[in-house]
């Protein structure tokens, strides 16, 4: 059996990252020497940054509309044609750094389970008490471990299961991971989540606004989600989506109606919120503090989502190719 490092080729995608990329791929030169860099227009250094530390660069043609899927897509192509005995893609942000050991510790677990497709650890937050969207971020990803439905954009996964499903839709502009995996398991295979560091993100959010555009992103991909697979059993972020408009939209509206008849009964209907923040911070206790502050924002976040899930109809039924919706 060929070492590990061989058997593993990475790709990793970003633009105009600077500092991080460095740190991203000084994480990983030990691990994979077997490194692909998609770069989208970066106009700093990162495209020599990137051949110095011995990646192989891919420049993708900025005229043709871009996502984080094509990118990811055209770095698997290049690896396949430079490393076709790669068992196994890693894919990474170029903002994340790579855990020492991940590698070696995914592939050693998919070994053992050949019916996982896709494989992905803890990722955490590098500055988590710099702001508090930072902070939202590391809590965000502070999911169960075990089987689970779908994977972010750091993930280790199987190329032949990769290539089966024929890599990620590259016209979607948000959520190509979990629709990725909602794919996978529909043709037999399962994702798992380790309880293992894998990755160290810097999300780098330090305005409102930055996080009411990463948010509104979220609501686009919930609405074009379960607009591909929400027919499905699964019923792929159906829920989700429905919830935005519920708290987005329809109770705004209802407390309007109300508001005309009685400024009173419109004040009251509108304590629906605290409410349902109360609610929810009781739910999630085991946070700490930290619940009182994730719970408002759950509630807040719920009108970005419902402004991406217009932005997706909008461009669905005008016809209109969508543009990334970037927070940095």
């Amino acid at each position: 059996m060929m070492s590990i490092p061989k058997r593993v080729g990475v790709v990793i995608i970003g633009r105009n990252e600077g500092d991080r990329l460095v740190r991203c791929l000084k994480s990983l030169v030990e691990q994979s020497p077997q490194l692909i860099y998609v770069d989208s227009g970066s106009t700093d250094d990162s495209v020599n940054v990137a051949r110095s530390m011995g990646a192989e660069v891919v420049s993708l043609d900025m005229a043709k509309p871009f996502t984080a899927a094509r990118a990811r897509n055209e770095g698997f192509e290049c690896m396949k044609k430079l490393y076709p005995h790669a068992e196994y893609v890693q894919f990474v942000d170029g903002d994340c750094e790579v855990a020492t050991g991940w590698l070696e510790s995914a592939v050693v677990f998919n070994d053992n389970h050949p019916d996982v497709a896709a494989t992905c650890g803890r990722r955490r937050e590098r500055y988590p008490d710099k702001t508090i969207y930072n902070m939202l971020c590391d809590m965000e990803w502070n999911t169960p471990v075990g089987e689970t439905k779908a994977c972010g954009g750091d993930v280790l996964m199987r190329v032949d299961a990769f290539e089966n499903v024929q890599g990620f839709r590259a016209d979607l502009i948000a959520g190509e991971e979990p629709e990725l995996c909602v794919r996978l398991r529909a043709a037999g295979w399962k994702i798992w989540r380790l309880d293992q560091e894998m990755t160290l993100h810097d999300a780098a959010m330090t305005r409102f606004s930055q996080w009411w555009k990463r948010t509104m992103r979220a609501g686009h991909a919930f609405a074009e989600g379960a607009y591909l697979h929400g027919a499905s059993t699964e019923r792929h972020w159906v829920s989700e989506s429905r919830r935005a408009w519920i708290w987005g939209l329809l109770i705004p509206f209802i407390a309007l109606v109300l508001g005309l008849i009685s400024l009173k009964w419109g004040a009251l209907f509108l304590l629906i919120y605290p409410l349902q923040v109360i609610r929810l911070a009781r739910r999630n206790a085991s946070q700490g503090n930290h619940s009182w502050i994730m719970a408002f924002f759950l509630v807040l976040g719920k009108f970005p989502e419902m402004v991406g899930q217009a932005k997706f109809f909008w461009r669905l039924y005008s016809g209109k190719q969508g543009r990334l919706i970037e927070y940095k």
